[in-house]
């Protein structure tokens, strides 16, 4: 199963008045594995910034200045992207964002080029209801490293979201093997001959040895000279 965790940055908060991505980071698992091929462009949004996302992302004009346009990097995008789960926290704003860039280019809206879009806020508020679900407040719940972000980054937070989602979600390998073993499913297990281990022996020193004797004089003693340890051992029969 080929998932990607999906984070933008933008120049403002509404696509439909013209703000534009300026960054985008994604991060590549397989089979809840981080592959660690993953895919980062920042982006000329060929506009100004508002004032208030600076603040947010640190991403400032003068910095977009010579970044490639979307439409340089649209292919390279899509094509990485094509046909895996796409994952993204409050889903329905980056997804807005990229379809409103395709729309420019005359492209096919962003789902229809994707295998499927899972916004991993929704999950989280079903998992913690009445609770703060930002990617901060999760990353905390969750104890995911995350002193790093001083910031909002694309990458970054693309990569933090990838551990949230594993350790949302880190149950699911069990339910798995329950449904396999409820549908009547034999496991084959392969045996381990323990005598090919060569296990070390480290004999007591005579402090140990005496500590040792003490304790066991100490049991018998609690015991009414019960204990068993003390019986003779029977002499094997003689054939």
């Amino acid at each position: 199963m080929r998932q990607i965790f999906l984070d933008t940055e933008t120049t403002g908060l509404n696509a439909e008045s013209g703000d534009r991505i300026i960054e985008i980071g994604c991060v590549e698992m397989l089979n809840r594995r981080l592959s660690g091929r993953n895919l980062h462009f920042y982006l000329n949004p060929e506009r100004p910034n508002h004032e208030d996302a600076v603040r947010i992302h640190g991403l400032t004009d003068e910095f977009l200045a010579d970044k490639p346009l979307f439409a340089s990097i649209a292919d390279e995008l899509m094509d990485y992207l094509a046909g895996a789960e796409i994952l993204a926290h409050n889903a329905a704003f980056d997804v807005g964002f990229l379809n409103a860039e395709l729309k420019r280019l005359g492209r096919p809206p962003f789902d229809a080029q994707v295998g499927q879009i899972t916004d991993t806020l929704l999950m989280a508020r079903e998992m913690f209801p009445g609770k703060s679900n930002s990617l901060d407040a999760l990353c905390k719940r969750l104890e995911v490293d995350n002193a790093s972000r001083s910031l909002h980054g694309a990458l970054l937070d693309a990569g933090l979201l990838a551990e949230v989602y594993i350790r949302m979600t880190r149950g699911q390998d069990s339910l798995v093997i329950d449904e396999v073993e409820a549908a009547g499913a034999e496991v084959a297990l392969e045996a381990i001959d323990l005598c090919a281990f060569v296990l070390p022996v480290i004999a007591a020193n005579a402090d140990e040895v005496q500590a040792h004797a003490r304790l066991i004089a100490e049991l018998d003693k609690a015991s009414g000279g019960r204990t068993v340890w003390k019986e003779p051992t029977p002499e094997p029969a003689m054939a």
